[in-house]
């Protein structure tokens, strides 16, 4: 007893930083013990573990020139940088590079800097490789956004024409607005400038990619609530020219005219989706797959991350899902992975999705705090 004792006065007494040490290494133990990668089912032949754990609130990822893996988040109003081993198959430490900002679920990187979306602006960290531990102030690329929060939280992403694309949602669950950047997708010069409506009539796309042969742009759309438990779909959706308008707020997927806007309208008015998805499963980022780890017959098709429902009577998405091409035209939509939802009841909830240099794909997961890594053995 008397050894006890010591031990434990010799324990008390030691400095603060060790005691934090430890606290946190505890906090990470205890949030990796959480997650559950065993749950998820893939196709045979592919594997899916935690990449990363302690990324609270992960939303959209962009990798680095050096192979820094960012991640935005919403509720958090933070930025993370995420370094990762030396074969990248596993982060080794998480760097919060930016702290309070607006909803900052929106990250993209080029020449050397991190773009960031938050509700109202765009902002830059430039060289943000070379000093992501003294990370400078951001530059304010464009603040002229609406404040509005609802569907304000922003994916964006460069096109091949070197523009950054930033969609701003409608600010309402289902309504017309005379302001035209709501319900549209924005695409602006990297300085800023030249800021311009692309394509309209999406109530909220948090997910876009260009083909990597025709380089049109493909997106997801989560459809309205309150149709009911089994419409309006999600879709994804084809913009091959700029001016196109996608429907909202009075047509829905293919076939649904809103009870209150569509009156008068007709669908051959509208860019109808290339594929419906699930209704409400809230489908997020998408990704063309461009690697060479998977089998060849996954080469250029789209992965979708689908949120989940929140409302559904019972619960749909959670999951990764397929939508197979044949040319420039969808033919399938499948799932691809899931176990995120267990007897009606989400531990995670997948958001995003990043092709990796050695061809795995990353899954971001805001419910869980985690990065998922899916690789293929051959």
């Amino acid at each position: 007893m008397p050894a006890l004792i010591r031990s434990i006065v010799t324990f008390l007494r030691r400095p603060v930083l060790p005691g934090l040490l430890l606290v946190a290494a505890s906090a990470s133990a205890c949030a990796s013990a959480a997650l559950r990668p065993a749950d998820i089912t893939l196709p045979s032949g592919f594997a899916i573990e935690v990449y990363a754990a302690n990324v609270p609130g992960a939303r959209s990822m962009a990798l680095g020139s050096r192979g820094t893996l960012f991640v935005g988040t919403r509720s958090q109003g933070k930025v993370y940088a995420l370094v990762a081993s030396g074969g990248q198959q596993r982060a080794v430490e998480v760097i919060t590079i930016a702290k309070g900002l607006n909803s900052p679920n929106g990250v993209a990187f080029r020449d050397g800097a991190l773009y960031v979306a938050e509700i109202n602006r765009i902002i830059r960290f430039d060289r943000i490789e070379e000093r992501l531990r003294n990370p400078p102030a951001p530059v304010v690329v464009n603040d002229s956004f609406p404040t509005e929060g609802h569907h304000g939280w922003k994916f964006i992403r460069f096109g091949p024409d070197g523009r950054l694309y930033v969609p701003v949602g409608a600010p309402c669950n289902i309504c017309e607005s005379k302001d035209p950047r709501f319900a549209s997708i924005m695409r602006m010069e990297p300085q800023g400038k030249q800021l311009e409506v692309f394509a309209r009539g999406m109530r909220n796309t948090v997910g876009f990619d260009w083909h990597p042969v025709t380089r049109e742009l493909w997106f997801t759309d989560n459809g309205r609530d309150w149709l009911g438990d089994d419409q309006p779909p999600d879709e994804l959706n084809r913009a091959p020219v700029m001016g196109l308008h996608f429907g909202f707020p009075y047509w829905h997927g293919s076939g649904i005219a809103d009870p209150k806007y569509g009156k008068g309208h007709r669908k051959d008015e509208f860019t109808l989706p290339e594929q419906e998805l699930g209704p409400h499963v809230a489908s997020l980022g998408m990704r063309f797959y461009t690697g060479n780890l998977f089998p060849p017959e996954y080469r250029n098709q789209i992965f979708i991350a689908e949120h989940g429902s929140w409302n559904r009577t019972v619960p749909l998405g959670y999951r990764i899902t397929l939508v197979r091409l044949n040319g420039n035209r969808a033919v399938s939509y499948e799932v691809f992975a899931e176990g995120w939802l267990q007897n009606g009841t989400a531990w995670g909830r997948p958001v995003d999705l990043q092709v990796m240099p050695d061809g795995s794909l990353l899954v971001s997961d805001d419910k869980a705090g985690a990065i998922y890594r899916i690789t293929y053995r051959r």
